[in-house]
């Protein structure tokens, strides 16, 4: 299909994200008959790590994959013995392929995960802050692991550099 259709649902789908904000910020006005404006730095903090590793587990993580390969179609690779093999291939068009673009992209997925953990955060922090708090210290563990994983890489790669320079 054109590339305009995928800028309708493109499209689409951004006013459904301003719909769904609106809302949410409507029924935290009509809970708490007024809108939050302040935020403690300690609970800020907590909650960008909480939305951190809700996009990671979401678009990067194993454990999830089934959610982003429901947004992909399969198709027949090649058939052996009797046997056909199926492939997953990215939908090019449609509502579907947003969706897909959307599970597979942080930046984009984090702005919905912002929303989400935010709107939780605010309608009832007294429910969902131990959630907010676990996926905040699996968070700050992702971000930790990569650094070391970074470290450990860094050194590798010099370690071969090394190896390299001294057998010439």
């Amino acid at each position: 299909m054109k590339k305009d259709d995928q800028n309708f649902w493109n499209i689409m789908f951004s006013g459904f994200f301003l719909v769904v904000a609106v809302g949410m910020i409507y029924s935290l006005y009509r809970i708490h008959g007024k809108l939050p404006t302040t935020i403690p730095l300690f609970d800020l903090v907590l909650i960008t790590l909480a939305t951190f590793r809700l996009t990671r587990l979401f678009v990067y993580d194993k454990i999830t994959r089934f959610l982003r390969d429901m947004f992909q179609h399969a198709e027949e690779s090649y058939s052996q013995e009797g046997i056909t093999y199926f492939t997953k291939v990215e939908r090019t068009s449609g509502p579907l392929r947003t969706a897909y673009e959307l599970l597979i992209c942080p930046w984009c997925f984090s702005i919905w995960a912002a929303l989400f953990v935010t709107y939780g955060y605010f309608l009832s922090t007294e429910v969902l802050w131990l959630p907010i708090l676990i996926l905040a210290i699996s968070g700050m563990a992702t971000a930790v692991q990569i650094f070391v994983n970074m470290i450990g890489w860094t050194a590798e790669n010099k370690k071969l550099e090394a190896t390299e320079k001294t057998s010439l």
